[in-house]
């Protein structure tokens, strides 16, 4: 049975910078932790960061890559760089989809960590711009698909593909 890397924030645990929970009321994600595929990960926990923490953003907006790469950092809201934190934090979930066989996740949307289609552009002003967080980015360049949970369908669609 496949393994599939989702964000804990998804599943209800109270993770967020904030201190809350994103919790997705989407069947699928139910059946499939019903099943036992689910491995919940918070990145910026894992990686170090306290609950709750000051909001992060990539700087300019330039993508988990980059921050991989070294050529932007992720800052918080109070000043502070934190990138060694997101950095660790992607590591451990790439250790944690190897652990389990994972060659998928469902992962929140617009988080400096787990966003895959949008991030927030690193003026702590709300506004997002294309680009994927820290934790994708590095999840995709060692070939495991992220889908946001708006994508379920499309995960569960792959899932399929993964297991014929």
């Amino acid at each position: 049975m496949e393994s599939i890397l989702v964000s804990a924030c998804l599943m209800g645990r109270r993770v967020r910078y904030d201190g809350g929970a994103k919790t997705s009321s989407d069947e699928r994600l139910a059946a499939w932790w019903r099943e036992g595929r689910l491995v919940p990960f918070c990145p910026e926990v894992e990686g170090g960061l306290a609950i709750p923490r000051p909001a992060a953003e990539i700087e300019g907006g330039a993508g988990g890559a980059a921050v991989l790469a070294g050529t932007a950092r992720v800052l918080a809201a109070d000043g502070s760089d934190v990138t060694a934190e997101f950095v660790a934090g992607a590591r451990a979930a790439l250790a944690a989809a190897r652990d389990a066989g994972a060659r998928l996740a469902v992962l929140k949307e617009g988080s400096p960590s787990c966003g895959a289609l949008t991030i927030y552009d690193g003026t702590f002003a709300g506004r997002r711009v294309a680009g994927q967080g820290v934790t994708t980015a590095l999840l995709e360049e060692h070939g495991i698909r992220v889908f946001t949970e708006e994508q379920v369908t499309e995960a569960a669609a792959y899932l399929r593909t993964l297991e014929t």
